[in-house]
């Protein structure tokens, strides 16, 4: 005799409920996976969703990236505002390009930088201090970055803005030159592990400028900065092969603003936001030679020039280095040098 067979536990348990067909296996109708789909996330607590959001915009490689978040829906919209999801995006998160520079993505920077961010703090101090002409509110938020921010690490970049500022006494006269600042502000970015400001500082020591002459310790920074943009050059360029993408020089996104701003004709806008000066003079003020830095002179023959063409101006020290390797050591030879000294007098 054939033995009986047992029903399985599942098979019990749904035969208890009316059947296997509809407990275990009949699928939700598409209204109700909606509706408690959309349950489940309005019952996520603000704090768990202001954390994801937060690792998002720290981990962003451009701003679409917190845009797109907020687009999501509404409730995203209102927490990517939120000071604690700003206060965390990342540098590439707050890179605004001057081809895309708007109102709203200057409210979005001031918005990062009342947040406490400090790559926000440093791109605005930036674009305020040598695009807007806002001297004064650029200098603070220099001050905000380099002080770090809510994080409260100390911004490289910015440290070493605030020292070119100091060598050059931007936004002042001569007087308010101080070297011995500059080369302060140059050695925290040093510390840091900021390649110009290894530069800058090995070149400071090995001329004597605004500290002791140490030529032998200016030499071993100079190969120290060397080794970084080597090692920086390498990793962008395997980036951009990887990406199939062209390369962009310079990984600073003040100095991107900067080049792409002067090159869009920005100094209309300058001298409307400043306030002041003449066609006369602002046509005078000088871009820094070095094709990657951006920065403009805030006064008359604030930059060093070349001293064998006078042609080339250079906001540091460490720029004049990176151009002449790159392109000022054939345009400023004795023949070329001859020949444009003799074409200008020849003008006159």
């Amino acid at each position: 005799m054939r033995k009986p067979t047992r029903r399985s536990s599942l098979m019990v348990k749904g035969s208890a409920g009316g059947g296997v067909g509809r407990t275990a296996a009949a699928p939700l109708t598409k209204r109700g996976a909606v509706s408690a789909g959309v349950d489940a996330f309005d019952r996520l607590p603000d704090d768990l969703v202001l954390a994801m959001l937060a690792e998002l915009v720290a981990r962003a490689s451009n701003p679409a990236d917190l845009a797109a978040a907020a687009l999501t829906c509404r409730r995203f919209r209102d927490l990517a505002a939120h000071p604690a999801v700003l206060s965390r995006a990342s540098a590439n998160a707050v890179a605004v390009r001057a081809t895309r520079w708007s109102e709203a993505a200057h409210r979005f920077l001031r918005r990062c930088a009342a947040a406490g961010n400090a790559h926000a703090c440093y791109l605005l101090g930036m674009v305020r201090f040598y695009c807007l002409g806002s001297r004064a509110m650029g200098a603070a938020l220099l001050a905000r970055a380099a002080a770090g921010g809510v994080s409260g690490d100390r911004h490289a970049a910015a440290l070493y803005a605030l020292a070119v500022v100091r060598f050059n006494g931007s936004g002042g006269g001569k007087a308010d030159k101080d070297p011995r600042a500059g080369v302060a502000l140059c050695a925290r970015a040093a510390w840091l592990g900021h390649a110009p400001a290894l530069r800058e500082l090995g070149h400071c020591l090995q001329d004597g400028y605004g500290a002791r002459r140490d030529a032998a310790a200016g030499r071993h920074l100079l190969l120290h900065a060397a080794a970084r943009e080597l090692a920086a050059a390498s990793c962008a360029a395997s980036r951009c092969r990887t990406r199939g993408g062209r390369a962009v020089h310079g990984d600073d996104a003040a100095s991107r603003f900067m080049v792409e701003w002067w090159a869009l004709g920005g100094a209309v806008v300058t001298k409307s936001a400043a306030g002041g000066g003449g066609c006369g003079e602002d046509a005078e003020l000088r871009l820094c030679s070095q094709a990657w830095c951006g920065r403009r002179e805030t006064r008359r023959h604030e930059f060093r020039r070349c001293s064998a063409c006078g042609c080339a101006s250079y906001c540091s020290r460490a720029c004049q280095a990176l151009d002449w390797k790159r392109k000022h050591r054939g345009q400023c030879g004795g023949a070329a040098a001859a020949a444009r000294w003799f074409a200008a007098g020849n003008a006159h």
